[in-house]
């Protein structure tokens, strides 16, 4: 049976995550460091953050965890004990700067709205918040060609888990086997694969193939061979 609907990851997969969350990330870690170099150089171990690279690692839980799992993280490095509000903290600064530091890859408006042309339902699914994702979404022009967009903090769980995918099904009525999750994470292809959607894993995030392959049902380069390979399935 064809695929109806297509969901997407944000992160490594519409945005390059280094160039954007990367460079955005050494300026937010200063601010919350409030010039403590102790504090700052902790958050820089606690995310494995390369400071002269200006990335965070493969290995940083900033590559595919929730806020939810962060706050904690930040809070320990900064000595706070108020978890919750460092997580709104982290979330306010990063949505902050996005306006400035947003880069796209392959142009999403051009792939999205193609495909919602061709009468693809389509939707993102993060482990952002849902705020966020709804932000860089107007600033990409993605809302008008968008029937879904949910964050960790939207009511259906967060990424491995397969709450996401399945809330799109329902939202769309579609069957999970007639909807694929694309995304540059194991995080995404294991949602995929445990809601029974179709798992495409894009390598333009800081995963390798070698990562990835294993869990996903397709392999491409970017979201720029997701036409052609959605038109043949």
């Amino acid at each position: 049976m064809p695929l109806k609907a297509i969901l997407f990851d944000k992160d490594g997969t519409l945005l390059d995550f280094d160039l954007t969350w990367g460079a955005a990330g050494y300026h937010v870690m200063k601010t919350m460091a409030r010039g403590d170099d102790t504090h700052f150089d902790r958050l820089v171990d606690a995310t494995h953050y390369d400071v002269a690279a200006r990335v965070y690692l493969p290995s940083s839980a900033m590559v595919a965890s929730s806020l939810d799992e962060i706050g904690p993280l930040w809070a320990e490095a900064l000595e706070r004990n108020d978890h919750a509000a460092v997580a709104q903290e982290i979330d306010t600064l990063f949505m902050a700067l996005a306006p400035d530091y947003l880069v796209q890859l392959d142009d999403p408006l051009a792939i999205l709205s193609g495909l919602a042309a061709k009468g693809y339902q389509l939707g993102i699914a993060t482990n952002d918040s849902e705020a966020a994702a709804l932000q860089q979404a107007e600033i990409m022009g993605l809302v008008p060609h968008l029937d879904f967009i949910v964050g960790h903090d939207s009511g259906h769980g967060r990424k491995p888990d397969p709450g996401m995918v399945e809330a799109f099904a329902r939202h769309t009525g579609h069957s999970a086997h007639e909807i694929a999750l694309v995304g540059d994470s194991t995080h995404d292809l294991h949602a995929a694969r445990a809601a029974g959607a179709v798992a495409i894993a894009v390598l333009s995030g800081p995963a390798s193939r070698a990562e990835l392959e294993p869990h996903a049902d397709h392999v491409i380069a970017s979201i720029a061979d997701l036409p052609a390979l959605v038109a043949g399935l």
